[in-house]
């Protein structure tokens, strides 16, 4: 049973250290492509509600968090 369970660790291991290097060699040698979508400007949006908005998502961010579209999404 020890022999199985060492045996799982290091087999995690090694899947977690091969995954890291994946990751790693993906973001310095396969840069993400920029998506090209335009973003149509809301202009219904009121300046109390946009006001509301920015500042729920900056407490949810702890600040690093940036509105940069409001869309109504109708269900």
């Amino acid at each position: 049973m020890i022999v199985g369970m060492i045996t799982v660790f290091f087999i995690l291991y090694f899947i977690t250290v091969i995954g890291n290097l994946i990751i790693r060699f993906s973001n310095k040698y396969l840069p993400e492509q920029a998506a090209s979508v335009k973003h149509k400007k809301v202009t219904d949006t009121s300046g109390n509600t946009k006001t509301a908005i920015e500042k729920a998502i900056s407490i949810a961010t702890n600040g690093k968090g940036k509105v940069t579209n409001i869309k109504k999404i109708d269900l």
